[in-house]
This record gives structure tokens, C-alpha cells and sequence, in this order.
């Protein structure tokens, strides 16, 4: 994500690798290590052990929300030159505050009783966000719909890692702090009924935001994310539902864009140590910077705006299934492949859990239960053995 976020307060920024550039970048789910996670964004391997030799990442300090009463109408500086209305900025930051409005009321009118929690906050330093929790409703488990817009600063030396090369030092002039700029929707949603599966997405928008002046800090730009689908069980009418969405959105852009990231999401969630994907997979991209900036924001709307039409008839037709008490047992053990991913591989999780960030936030993308059993094998050729196969050998689904 290389934002990689956490839905609940501020969450999104850290590291996934690329498969179309020899870079990792970050994903996460704790918005508030945002500023530590962005000195992960773009550094290959060498770049990354410099950066752990330089000890870079430990001094930058995460800085604490601030609870507020009251959602302000932006969460730009008011004494921010592209903080006007008509800014990247601004608009990414009315997309994602409009996509939390459209996905939480949605959501709402599917569980017929469940209502989110809100909590509202802000940075010392600039920025804020918007948390909203539904806990044990009557059709989720757990959902969690955040966004975050957060000014920060990361260290010269690791903005120079994160390059790659070793940007001059522009005749002796010392590089200075590098500001940046993140702003992100991310969710997770966890119904209680095993045939609904359960949905992750999240997206993102960052700049770094040197004047031209500051030395070895050029001002640049990106934009990440991806929606993906985790179900237990596998009913092929709603995996290619949910895909044609997917691909409808990428197609009205560039074509090569949905094999691609359809790929790419296929290889990010990945659980090495159990040699499966965490479910039936989606779009993701990052770091996304070598096409228009009007076009990319423009696709990133689109997806954010496909959430709703790609996931809710899923849940109104799988809410009131029928279901056993093994059915709800498989999945729990699914559960436990999603807490391992979030724990184990992303980068951002494990993060912000090193560096102090709000536990909250941190983990509020994982399900309210899970299940571990010792060893267990589903029958070869029943669905649950269809649905492992699945994870282990992605398919085309459309």
C-alpha cells in the first residue's frame, strides 16, 4: 500500500512489493505510523538495510491523534497552497469522505440494525481523520470504513534511500527534512454469515512536498490501492460478479490495467508460510505515478465507487443463508489465514505495533473470532477443499 492503511484512526503506509518495478513499497493498517511508514515508500532491499544501518526509521517520531467533538469541513491547512478546493489534494480528500459516506450508509441498510461508531481526530502537526466502527450487528461481525489526511516530515537521509541513488548533494547544500503529504479511505468488513465473504479495500493518494528550493527534496506524487474479496466458501456467481466490477472500472481507463493488477493482488496477499493467497483476490496497484494525475485520480474514484456495487448484492443475497455449525467452523479457520497475513506479512501492521502506534487502529481490520485447529485438512473435492485449491492456484475468473 506503500500507504498502507489501517482502518480506525490513521492507518495506511508502508510496504508491498511491485511486480512491475524492482521496488517494495508499504502497506499497512495504522495510518498513525504514516509518517514512519512513508520513508518505506519505493526502496529496494539495499535501500531498506541502509536504512535500518542508518537506524532512519526509529527517529521519526509518531505523533499522537488528538480526539475532537466535531468533524471539520476539511482537514487541509488552511495556510496550504494546494489545500484550495480545487486541488489534487482537495479533491482526493472529498472522494474519500464521500466513498466513507456512500460505503457506511450502504452497509447500514444491509445489516438493518448495526449503527457505526464515530470518533473524530487530528495531528499536532496537520491533518485528521474519521474512524467508524459497526460491531456485532445483526449481518457484520465487524466493519471498519476510515479515512486519514496526514502532513508529516521524514528524514533526508531516508528520502535519499528511498530514491535508490544517491542524489547529489547539490554542491555541498545540506538536504533538509522532506515534508509529505498521505491521504486514504481503507475498510475491512467481516459478516457473520459464512457465505458472505468478507471485503477489504482501500485507497490512496501522496505527495512529498519540498519547495523547489529544498535541497535533494523534489516535490512528487502517487496513488495506490486495490479492493479484494476473502470468502470461505466459493459460490462463482458472486467471485465473478465481484471481478466484472473490478475489471469495468479498470477497462474505462486502460486495458492492460485490470490483468495487471489483478496479478499483482494475487501475488501481495499471499500467506508464504502456509503457500496460499488470503482469498479469491481483486485489484491492487501502487505507487502509481506514470499516467496523467487527472486520469489516476479520476481511477481511483472509480474504484472507490465500485465498492458499493460490487460488494452489497453479494451481502443481500448470502446475508440469510442457511448455514451449519462446520460451515461457521471453516469459517473461523479462514479468519485465522486473514489474522496471519495482517500480523505476519504486512508491513504496516507489524510497524506500527514496533513503533507505538494506536493499538486501535493498528488492529481493527482483524475479525471479531477466529479459529486455529491443529492440523486440519479439508476432504479432497468438497467446497472447502475447493475454496483452499483456489487460494493455492489463483484462477481467472472472468
Amino acid at each position: 500500500m506503500a500507504l498502507a492503511y489501517s482502518i480506525s484512526n490513521s492507518s495506511f503506509l508502508l510496504s508491498h512489493p511491485s511486480p512491475s518495478k524492482k521496488t517494495t513499497v508499504a502497506t499497512s493498517h495504522s495510518f498513525l505510523s504514516l509518517q514512519s511508514a512513508t520513508t518505506a515508500r519505493q526502496f529496494s532491499s539495499s535501500s531498506a538495510a541502509r536504512i535500518r544501518r542508518a537506524g532512519v526509521c526509529a527517529a521519526v517520531a509518531i505523533e499522537k491523534e488528538v480526539p475532537e467533538n466535531e468533524r471539520p469541513e476539511t482537514f487541509l491547512r488552511s495556510a496550504d497552497p494546494a489545500g484550495a478546493s480545487t486541488s489534487v489534494r482537495a479533491r482526493f480528500e472529498k472522494m474519500i469522505r464521500d466513498a466513507q459516506d456512500e460505503v457506511c450508509a450502504a452497509l447500514e441498510a444491509a445489516d438493518g440494525t448495526g449503527k457505526f461508531k464515530e470518533d473524530v481526530w487530528s495531528r499536532p502537526g496537520g491533518g485528521g481523520g474519521i474512524s467508524r466502527v459497526l460491531q456485532d450487528g445483526a449481518v457484520f461481525e465487524k466493519a471498519g470504513v476510515n479515512v486519514s489526511v496526514v502532513y508529516g516530515t521524514m528524514p533526508p537521509d531516508a528520502y535519499r534511500a528511498a530514491k535508490g541513488n544517491a542524489m547529489a548533494d547539490n554542491g555541498g547544500a545540506k538536504a533538509g527534512p522532506v515534508p509529505f503529504f498521505a491521504a486514504g479511505i481503507s475498510s475491512v468488513l467481516h459478516p457473520k454469515n459464512p457465505f458472505a465473504p468478507t471485503l477489504h479495500f482501500n485507497y490512496r493518494y501522496f505527495e512529498t512536498d519540498a519547495p523547489k528550493d529544498v535541497p535533494g527534496a523534489p516535490r512528487q506524487w502517487w496513488f495506490g490501492g486495490g479492493t479484494d474479496l476473502t470468502p470461505s466458501y466459493i459460490i462463482e456467481e458472486d467471485v465473478k460478479h465481484f471481478h466484472s466490477v473490478q475489471k469495468n472500472a479498470c477497462d474505462k481507463f486502460e486495458p492492460t490495467f485490470y490483468p495487471r493488477f489483478k496479478k499483482w493482488c494475487d501475488d501481495y496477499f499471499y500467506i508464504k508460510h502456509r503457500g496460499e493467497r488470503r482469498g479469491l483476490g481483486g485489484i491492487f496497484f501502487d505507487d502509481m505515478n506514470d499516467y496523467d494525475q487527472e486520469m489516476l485520480l479520476a481511477f481511483a474514484t472509480e474504484c472507490a465507487k465500485s465498492v458499493v456495487p460490487a460488494y452489497i448484492p453479494i451481502i443481500e443475497k448470502r446475508k440469510d443463508t442457511p448455514f451449519t455449525e462446520e460451515h461457521k467452523a471453516w469459517q473461523q479457520l479462514r479468519r485465522g489465514r486473514y489474522v496471519e497475513f495482517n500480523l505476519v506479512y504486512d508491513r504496516g501492521t507489524t510497524f506500527g505495533l514496533k513503533t507505538g502506534g494506536r493499538i486501535e487502529s493498528i488492529l481493527v481490520s482483524l475479525p471479531l473470532t477466529a479459529r486455529w485447529q491443529y492440523d486440519h485438512q479439508p476432504e479432497v473435492g468438497s467446497e472447502e477443499w475447493k475454496l483452499l485449491d483456489a487460494c493455492i492456484n489463483p484462477k481467472e475468473w472472468i
